[in-house]
């Protein structure tokens, strides 16, 4: 059952890689040096968008495999990771580009007075610096990254623990997300969610998902909804 629009909610927690921000350049860019550094080819930018979605050690673990479900042994993961963290804390931030509408559909929220968190499987040393160099961090009263908690999503622990930080119910906070995991976990929690059209959910079209609303931007999601 959908809901009425617009959808009257107290506050909006939004994924980071794929809806806020374009990060595949740097993301690309750190695999590509990690892969050189193991004596192992490069992979295509488009090849390696699709294997973005469940954290930084998942998407190294494809690279390595070569593909979504491909696994590789847990020593060359390992090794692998911290190579990509490497490479990668040299690059975060210096290509990504905000998608349009997000910085007019933050400043659209502001204006609501609805508090923001910003919630992402991204390990806190990367979503900081990297909101910070988009000019983003000043927008969220809480940043729940990939190491907050010991779950991430599609588990729904980090959006529960930001309505707990608001002090809200969770039926009263919406999440915008680009994929499957944004949806999974907001559907667990009892939240509300939008995805937008672009950004990654593993080459998976996202109109095929279990959401409230498909939306082209975030300028899109807050014409849908109302501070409660």
């Amino acid at each position: 059952m959908r809901p009425n629009f617009p959808l009257r909610v107290k506050a909006v927690t939004i994924d980071l890689d794929g809806t806020l921000a374009d990060t595949i350049p740097d993301l690309a860019a750190a695999t590509n040096l990690m892969l050189r550094e193991l004596g192992r080819p490069s992979l295509e930018v488009a090849r390696i968008r699709d294997f973005v979605g469940k954290g930084i050690p998942k998407l190294v673990e494809r690279a390595l495999a070569g593909s979504v479900d491909g696994v590789a042994p847990p020593a060359l993961v390992a090794r692998a990771l911290g190579a990509f963290e490497r490479f990668y804390a040299e690059v975060n931030g210096r290509h990504s580009l905000l998608y349009p509408g997000v910085r007019e559909g933050l400043q659209a929220l502001r204006q609501m007075e609805m508090p923001l968190a910003c919630v992402t499987n991204k390990s806190a040393r990367f979503t900081i610096p990297l909101l910070e160099q988009l000019g983003l961090a000043s927008f969220f009263g809480q940043v729940v990254s990939g190491d907050t908690l010991p779950q991430k999503k599609p588990d729904p622990a980090q959006l529960l623990h930001a309505c707990r930080e608001f002090g809200i119910a969770p039926r009263d906070m919406l999440m915008i997300g680009d994929s499957l995991n944004d949806a999974q976990a907001a559907r667990a929690a009892g939240c509300p969610v939008f995805c937008v059209t672009y950004g990654y959910n593993e080459g998976q079209d996202v109109r095929g998902l279990d959401v409230d609303a498909i939306v082209p931007s975030l300028i899109e999601a807050k014409r849908l909804i109302q501070k409660a």
